[in-house]
């Protein structure tokens, strides 16, 4: 897929206030700091869309981005740690799920997992909350620069094993670098795959 426009268009605090359309909407969340708005530029071209941050915790709207004209990048907050309070952390928790479970054009939700880590509870337990519910998503492992092929391997071998003990079948997983530009024809082209097969759904 080829990325000709990327157009910021609101950003909100309850779902009802979201753009009102009939597009398909991706949506990005992860860990604080898992680096969700540098993926997002790297994936869009534009390294000034999603506004990045050496703090954790840096989006706490819902972020709307209309691509090419046709389809729409949505930027949640990430959930774990972030530089506010228990209460506002609660609110966090409640926009997000509130967007996720309720929001009908939300076509695939891409869950962003730093790959230098070892498998975390909160990952794990907002991945089982996706499955329970029946929410269509899929995983990305970022910063894979930070790791030589050998240790990429091992930790993502440890992660689907872990994931495999919960799970019959995994889904669909990639592997990016916002710094090197891994991955990114893998994720757009499977973006621009689902919007072909929503647009003419007999082709599926």
């Amino acid at each position: 897929m080829e990325i000709k426009s990327a157009e910021y268009i609101a950003s909100n605090t309850e779902l009802y206030k979201c753009p009102k359309h009939t597009l398909t909407e991706f949506a990005f969340i992860g860990r604080s700091n898992v680096g969700k708005s540098s993926l997002i530029n790297m994936l869009t071209g534009n390294k000034n869309l999603a506004k990045t941050s050496s703090k954790p915790g840096k989006t706490i709207l819902i972020n709307h981005f209309l691509i090419n004209r046709n389809w729409f990048l949505v930027d949640l907050p990430g959930y774990g740690y972030a530089r506010i309070n228990k209460s506002g952390l609660d609110r966090l928790d409640k926009m997000v799920k509130g967007y996720v479970l309720n929001r009908d054009c939300l076509t695939n939700l891409f869950v962003l997992i730093d790959c230098r880590l070892e498998p975390q509870k909160i990952d794990l337990d907002f991945l089982e909350f996706l499955g329970v519910n029946g929410i269509p998503f899929s995983i990305i492992f970022t910063k894979a620069d930070k790791l030589n092929d050998s240790q990429l391997h091992t930790n993502l071998k440890v992660y689907r094993d872990k994931l495999f003990e919960q799970w019959e079948e995994l889904p669909p997983i990639f592997v990016t670098s916002s710094e090197r530009g891994i991955g990114r024809d893998d994720v757009l082209n499977y973006i621009e795959t689902i919007n072909k097969n929503v647009e003419n759904p007999e082709e599926k």
